[in-house]
């Protein structure tokens, strides 16, 4: 889809989306003669998620307009969120009606900057659109194929501004949804290295891969025993950006999660669950995605991502449970459960990023526990951290993504369930508090740095269509970590 900025003119455009609020506010009025009672007679009030349409006859215009209005609820409850939702519902209901060209009409929102609301717009329009059917042999084209964002004169600049950046978060959003979408006999710990460095090519950030020789070098044992039963080799991919060089010991962390497939190991997962289990790599889709929005908007701060990737499979060279490993930080790990193999690829990658590529700030990002979905489901990111001041910054670029993030405690209790007598931890704590556990085995190797842990094992993919999601990977984090990285220019 198509997103332009237009000089509003209800009268030199034809098919228009309207935002209502809900009772008389006094923000906005009916825009159009009769369209009241038409929306009195559909039962339209103005609540969120409300959705009508109609046809409109203009004297002296030969063909009617489709006229969409959507309701966006009570001015003082209005986000960004809500209006990217009720967006949604508006271009489903444009979709119905075979809309070809789009046009919304302005939307000024008290305490809402105009740039912000015509970036969520963008975004929301290129999210909505997106479809991964690369492996269908028909192809359902989509009829709207041009979004029109609606301005006064005097708000030019801002709402360029907004598309413009929209345009770029849109798209760098939809290439992670791409590799989650993915299927795991396609996109291998291999062919990830390579769409990290095409992506790179093309947005400008330099990537760098490491062959399981050059890991081995690293004394990466942790990761290396997670990918040892499979014939796909692991792959370690760095990637920098440094848009701040005067500063170099300021740079910005990021980990993801990179398991491109995970049958659990030896403590093998049920055979319903396996089937998303290419999912498994989100993490790393988020840290590329973000990759490519930070290098493509030039922000100045030096930012650099890590990715461990591998398989988790079964084999005869496998790793098992009761066996005690290595670290490249040097600490035995005794494998209480083949299944949680995540916190040991992001236990290297993070002592690496730290003391390889000196991160002074680290975030890692994974589809890493089920008991993240149980405590907060599908709706909310599951987040510990050392550092209350990184996690303000975390909620503020949330509430500019509309990725909700929720603060797990990390109780001193919590890291005795990850000790052992047999080696310096064990890799699970155990079924309760576990999303906790999980993430604070990993703060062991951050060392002291200040770092946020996000488990996206709820949020990293939908089974259903959402108001501007479709079934499959959701791309989250990319937008999330985005507006955090700007926290730090």
């Amino acid at each position: 889809m198509e997103v332009r900025g237009l000089v509003y003119n209800f009268d030199a455009v034809k098919d228009v989306l309207f935002f209502f609020t809900e009772g008389d506010s006094g923000q906005q009025k009916w825009p159009l003669a009769n369209l009241q009672s038409v929306g009195d007679a559909q039962g339209f009030t103005g609540k969120f998620g409300e959705v009508f349409s109609c046809f409109y006859v203009q004297e002296g215009v030969e063909e009617p307009r489709k006229v969409i209005v959507s309701g966006l609820g009570k001015v003082e409850d209005l986000s960004l969120e809500k209006i990217r939702r009720a967006l949604g519902k508006g271009l489903k209901e444009a979709e119905r009606l075979k809309v070809e060209t789009l046009t919304i009409a302005p939307l000024n929102v008290e305490g809402l900057s105009v740039q912000d609301v015509s970036r969520a717009l963008t975004e929301t329009a290129l999210l909505s659109a997106y479809r991964f059917d690369r492996y269908l042999s028909e192809k359902k084209e989509s009829s709207l194929k041009i979004l029109q964002v609606g301005y006064e004169d005097n708000y030019e600049g801002e709402v360029l501004a907004g598309i413009k950046l929209g345009k770029t978060l849109g798209h760098a959003t939809n290439l992670a949804r791409n590799l989650v979408n993915e299927p795991a006999n396609v996109l291998t710990p291999e062919r990830l290295a390579q769409e990290a460095q095409a992506a790179g090519k093309e947005y400008g950030f330099e990537v760098e891969v490491f062959d399981p020789e050059a890991i081995e070098a690293l004394n990466m044992t942790a990761f290396l025993e997670v990918g040892k039963a499979s014939a796909n080799t692991p792959r370690l991919i760095v990637m920098r950006h440094f848009g701040q060089p005067e500063q170099p010991d300021k740079i910005l962390g990021l980990v993801g999660k990179g398991l491109t497939y995970d049958s659990g190991g030896l403590d093998i997962k049920p055979g319903d669950s396996m089937v998303t289990m290419k999912y498994d790599m989100a993490g790393s889709a988020a840290v590329i995605g973000a990759m490519v929005a930070i290098a493509q908007a030039n922000l100045p701060l030096n930012v650099v991502a890590v990715v461990a990737a591998c398989e988790n499979l079964i084999s005869g060279t496998g790793y098992r449970p009761g066996d005690v490993i290595s670290s490249m930080a040097g600490k035995s790990i005794l494998i209480s459960s083949t299944d949680a193999e995540g916190r040991l690829t992001l236990a290297d990658a993070v002592h690496y990023i730290v003391t390889e590529e000196k991160a002074d700030t680290v975030v890692d990002v994974a589809t890493l526990t089920g008991a993240a979905i149980i405590a907060l489901g599908n709706t909310t990111t599951g987040v510990v951290t050392n550092n209350q001041e990184l996690y303000a910054k975390l909620q503020q670029a949330s509430e500019q993504s509309g990725e909700r993030v929720w603060q797990l405690p990390s109780f001193p209790e919590y890291r005795e369930q990850n000790k052992t007598p047999l080696a310096d931890l064990k890799n699970t704590g155990g079924r309760p508090g576990g999303t906790i556990t999980a993430g604070l085995f990993i703060e062991e190797f951050v060392q002291d740095k200040p770092w946020i842990h996000l488990d996206i094992a709820g949020t990293a993919f939908t089974a259903k269509d959402l108001d501007y999601l479709v079934e499959g990977g959701t791309g989250v984090g990319v937008r999330l970590l985005y507006h955090f990285a700007t926290s730090f220019v």
